[in-house]
């Protein structure tokens, strides 16, 4: 039963998110009453669904009312590592109607995504850009532990110029100029990406290091003495990674790196990889993959790997050099 009532469970939290209760809970108990003030619910409705949320550990019975829980302070937007964005969009339409054809991907081993919403993923996130914008703000928080880990396996010696290839708003390459002052950074994304990459730089102050430009990783890439890919190869086929790769590998200084950031899949794979490798599946008709395969990846395209590093389980940050 607790695999079968998944879904209740996703668009609970989801809806925890929607009516903001992490935020109105984190100063103390408040009543149904209270709470349905706030937002313009219907009290009735939403006493019986903070009923609910106690029943699966998202709110507690306190005082008369609810008060907030540990499980709940994840959802509240300015908590360390928020899930908050990333609950809301996992649950938005744009991926809820897609992965409903599962079963159709497995059948087909193709995407579902122009069958259920009526053009491609990314298509349909530039013609839905709050969904994009929410989808963004999901990718961000689900980087930030993987960012966390990442920047501190990185060796930076002898590079000046970082490039977040795909980076969206930077968060990687911003991470690794707070830790590394010597650094000047680029992020590239396609053009409605740059003002948030901007912005987010300034709210940082580290503005005067930091570009963001606008462009296709399928035609080219700046050039740069660390290029970064992270959470961008498994959305695409492996003819497309070659060629993502490749241009990486043109744009390197003598001497440069790429470094992937990827989840690591094996056959035996628990956890949550076989299960994000099926949600790509579905999604983008891409896939998670073995070291063997990235290894595979790079050697096409006349790269070498040099390192392959565990950090936030189940990713791992992957270093290649040009093949010599």
């Amino acid at each position: 039963m607790g695999f079968i009532i998944g879904p209740w469970l996703a668009q609970a939290v989801r809806s925890a998110v929607d009516l903001s209760l992490a935020e109105h809970l984190a100063d103390g108990p408040r009543s149904a009453a209270e709470i349905a003030a706030a937002e313009g619910a219907d009290p009735q409705a939403t006493a019986r669904f903070l009923r609910a949320c106690a029943s699966i550990g998202l709110v507690a019975y306190a005082d008369g009312g609810f008060a907030g829980t540990d499980l709940l302070a994840v959802l509240h937007r300015d908590a360390p590592m928020s899930l908050r964005d990333l609950a809301a969009s996992q649950s938005s339409p744009c991926l809820w109607r897609t992965w409903a054809r599962i079963p159709e991907a497995v059948r087909s081993g193709e995407s579902q995504t122009t069958q259920a919403l009526g053009m491609s993923f990314f298509d349909y996130l530039a013609a839905h850009p709050d969904e994009g914008r929410l989808f963004g703000a999901a990718m961000a928080s689900m980087s930030a532990p993987v960012i966390r880990d990442a920047v501190e396996v990185i060796d930076v010696a002898g590079v000046t110029t970082v490039v977040d290839v795909g980076g969206a708003h930077g968060s990687f390459a911003l991470a690794l100029l707070e830790k590394h002052p010597g650094l000047d950074a680029i992020v590239l994304d396609l053009a409605h990406a740059v003002p948030g990459a901007q912005a987010a730089a300034v709210e940082r102050g580290l503005d005067d290091r930091f570009t963001a430009v606008a462009g296709d990783f399928f035609k080219e890439v700046p050039t740069g003495d660390l290029l970064l890919l992270k959470f961008i190869l498994h959305d695409w086929s492996d003819d497309e990674c070659v060629r993502i790769l490749a241009n990486c590998r043109d744009a390197l200084h003598p001497g440069g790196r790429i470094v992937i950031t990827e989840i690591l899949i094996s056959d035996d794979a628990a956890g949550i990889a076989p299960l994000m490798d099926i949600a790509m599946l579905a999604t983008v008709g891409s896939r998670e993959r073995t070291l063997a395969e990235f290894d595979d990846l790079l050697t096409r395209a006349g790269l070498h790997r040099v390192a392959a590093t565990p950090v936030e389980p189940p990713y791992a940050v992957i270093e290649a050099t040009v093949a010599g």
